[in-house]
């Protein structure tokens, strides 16, 4: 039954949504139909720029080549960031920018190193055959072109297609001197683009005489040279305004093979090159056949450098390198010094002779190649320094960069630190027994055991276990700390086997290591500069001889080693380095498998350390220690110790006989006595007398160990008759150890 009080209630219709769909609809709709009128309207208008047949094959291509410049001009904009990066700084290659000359002890020109430059001569002044000669041979359009010859290019690419292999090359003058000045010498796709953009920078901001004259100034002309006026003194002796037509041609055929074509190197190259040159002279157009005529008849003859082949030249590598840590320390505007070092020219050639000669006789019996030697006097001067057996062949310095284990060389830090530490004499006794340390146990060389010996008996003898025993009481980080403290630079891995030598010395730190022991346990490290000036003579650097000095071992530590470093030479593994009438003390050493063997030593005088080994690591043929590094040693020693002041040893019981001095007859007259130094062979050396007293004292040697008894220079029980140098005559003496 329905509800009498019910009313039903009418709803309003909803028209919004419609209306709104309707709306979209329409909109959509009228949007569509703008679109395709605004489309019809743009085709229209495209429809002006349609072209066909010919001319649109015309458009396309104009078109695409657009495109593609685009895209280039994007990509050499990315090539060139380094070029834009290269001249922001506008500053040149500083390539090697010092100039050193360096001095023996006694202040004698060595040699040089570093680069020979001089831009104080204008172009105007230079011979107009030297500029003719150059751009006839570099460049004949560098006056014609903006910085790339594409003439010159395209013949090079032409010629280097057809196979040729002349240095006839694509560059300009110009790209030329962009390399020099800005970049490296490789030869990458990515350089030589760099360097065009360069070279048009160059061409951009400069002349073109301002262009020659750098590129004759800066361009690399073999010999250490940059430049033509250097080299021009350098190889012929002259200045670049005096050379002779023949000379120009041969300076200007330097600059694309320097190396190749120097006089010094290959002179009938450098002559082929220069008569080369004459001829593209005469194809230019600058001069005739008649012209050049003589220039051929009479090619150019540098001057000789013999003695720059025989300058101590491992040593002057070293000597530079140290001398430009100096001068960049002291901040030096000036790029030209005089450098006093403390090499003795003697004792070099005495090292040289030595380490040589001994690898010439015996190292294919011992399959040995290559040594190196470090002598230094008792306060560290390096006397001497001898990098490899031939430096023409390998500048590569053994001496210095090569590091190597020392074997039983590096016993002394042992045995100091035992001594040190454990407060331990060479009289003390000590077993030798295996020994292992883990799953390691090293035997004797002998591969048996002596049993109880004294420290001093099992240092002579080398024993392995020994020290290894030593190392466990002591500990190994201390041993390691003391090497350091001594003189070993280089870090090596502490590891259980450090007791026997393995870590990575070089032979100069081993020398000055075995000079704290000769210089009563002081630290003395290896020096080589004494003085550095400027070429007009301003002080830069000067060595301080009382500069105090670190005390590393105690007296009696010294006392106790050089006791038994003695007795390695009287009874030990390194009796083939006695000599008679001098206290020599040393140490061999000997690695596993036979690939290093050294002998480190000293006397009162000098301190020394040989290396002998292979520079590809291959073992040699059981050569040890005690034999061929100290036979060189020994020979060294020998000559060094002729006509000098056997000075003693501390803590060694050793008198040197005393010289005999003999009345000469006080009416002789008196003559004129030229210092010389003494040669190499003792026995032929011409004596020289003073008037009013004659000395002279034993220096011969038996020649302990050697096959055939003979010693460096004299037979056994020889005489030889010396000289004995007042203490005023310091040239020939060698007893303070530092020169001024």
């Amino acid at each position: 039954m329905q509800d009498p009080f019910y009313t039903k209630e009418k709803r309003k219709k909803s028209g919004g949504m419609l209306a709104a769909d309707a709306w979209l609809d329409s909109s959509l709709y009228e949007f569509w139909q703008a679109l395709g009128r605004g489309y019809t309207r743009f085709q229209d208008f495209m429809s002006i720029f349609h072209v066909a047949g010919i001319r649109r094959a015309f458009v396309e291509v104009l078109s695409d080549g657009f495109s593609f410049f685009a895209i280039g001009c994007v990509l050499m904009a990315a090539l060139a960031l380094p070029a834009f990066d290269a001249t922001a700084s506008g500053e040149f290659n500083k390539a090697e920018d010092y100039s050193v000359l360096f001095q023996d002890r006694f202040g004698t020109e060595i040699g040089r190193r570093g680069i020979r430059s001089d831009d104080s001569v204008a172009l105007d002044d230079m011979p107009d055959y030297l500029l003719k000669a150059t751009l006839a041979t570099e460049d004949r359009r560098f006056y014609e072109h903006f910085g790339i010859d594409v003439v010159g290019t395209l013949r090079a690419l032409m010629s280097n297609a057809a196979g040729d292999n002349s240095t006839q090359g694509g560059s300009s003058i110009t790209q030329q001197l962009a390399k020099n000045l800005f970049l490296s010498s490789e030869r990458t796709l990515e350089r030589k683009i760099i360097e065009a953009f360069l070279a048009v920078w160059l061409e951009w901001h400069y002349s073109k005489d301002q262009i020659l004259k750098l590129y004759f100034d800066r361009a690399y002309m073999g010999g250490g040279n940059f430049g033509v006026v250097a080299a021009s003194d350098y190889y012929f002796g002259k200045k670049v305004q005096d050379i002779n037509l023949a000379e120009a041609a041969m300076l200007s055929g330097l600059f694309k093979a320097p190396t190749r074509y120097a006089p010094h190197v290959d002179l009938a190259a450098a002559r082929g090159r220069a008569n080369l040159v004459l001829s593209n002279m005469v194809a230019a157009g600058f001069l005739t056949e008649g012209q050049v005529t003589a220039a051929r008849r009479h090619p150019a003859t540098p001057i000789s450098r013999a003695d720059d082949a025989n300058s101590p030249n491992y040593f002057l590598d070293w000597a530079f390198e140290q001398s430009k840590d100096l001068i960049e320390t002291h901040h030096h505007a000036t790029n030209n010094f005089v450098v006093r070092t403390t090499i003795d020219t003697t004792l070099q050639k005495y090292a040289e002779e030595a380490v040589v000669s001994t690898i010439l006789e015996q190292g294919a019996q011992y399959d040995v190649s290559q040594a190196a030697m470090v002598v230094t006097d008792t306060q560290g001067a390096i006397r001497a320094m001898v990098g490899g057996t031939d430096y023409a062949k390998s500048q590569f310095n053994r001496a210095i960069v090569s590091t190597r284990q020392p074997g039983s060389a590096y016993k002394i830090f042992v045995y100091s630190e035992a001594f040190e530490q454990l407060g331990l004499t060479p009289a003390d006794l000590i077993t030798d027994r295996p020994v292992c340390i883990g799953d390691w146990c090293p035997v004797n060389y002998g591969r048996n055991y002596k049993g109880t010996v004294t420290l001093a008996s099992a240092f002579a003898q080398s024993l392995n276990t020994v020290p290894v025993t030593l190392s466990i009481k002591t500990g190994r980080e201390p041993i390691a700390a003391l090497s350091h403290r001594m003189g070993l630079q280089a870090d090596y891995p502490v590891t259980r086997s450090l007791a026997l030598g393995v870590a990575s010395v070089s032979v100069l730190d081993m020398t000055s290591s075995y000079a704290v022991l000769a210089n009563h346990g002081y630290k003395t490290p290896g020096y080589g500069i004494t003085r550095m000036t400027t070429l007009n003579g301003e002080l830069v650097y000067e060595a301080d001889p009382d500069a105090p000095r670190e005390r590393v071992l105690s007296e009696t530590t010294v006392a106790n080693m050089n006791s038994m470093l003695r007795g390695v030479i009287t009874g030990g593994t390194g009796t083939r380095a006695r000599i008679e009438g001098v206290p020599v003390l040393g140490k061999s050493g000997t690695t596993s498998s036979y690939r290093d063997a050294w002998f480190c030593g000293f006397t009162g005088n000098y301190v020394a350390a040989v290396w002998m080994g292979n520079d590809d690591y291959h073992a040699t043929r059981n050569l040890t220690g005690g034999s061929l590094p100290a036979m060189a040693w020994q020979k060294f020693m020998a000559y060094a110790h002729t006509n000098i002041e056997i000075l003693p040893v501390f803590g060694v019981d050793f008198v040197p006989e005393p010289p005999l001095v003999a009345e000469a007859d006080p009416n002789a007259l008196e003559e004129e006595i030229i210092e010389r130094p003494p040669q190499p062979h003792p026995r032929r050396r011409p004596q020289t007398r003073r008037p009013g007293r004659a000395l002279c004292r034993h220096a011969g040697n038996r020649g302990a160990g050697r096959a055939s008894g003979e010693r460096a220079g004299a037979s056994a029980g020889d005489v030889v008759p010396t000289l004995w140098f007042d203490q005023d005559r310091t040239t020939r003496r060698d007893a303070s150890g530092f020169d001024g």
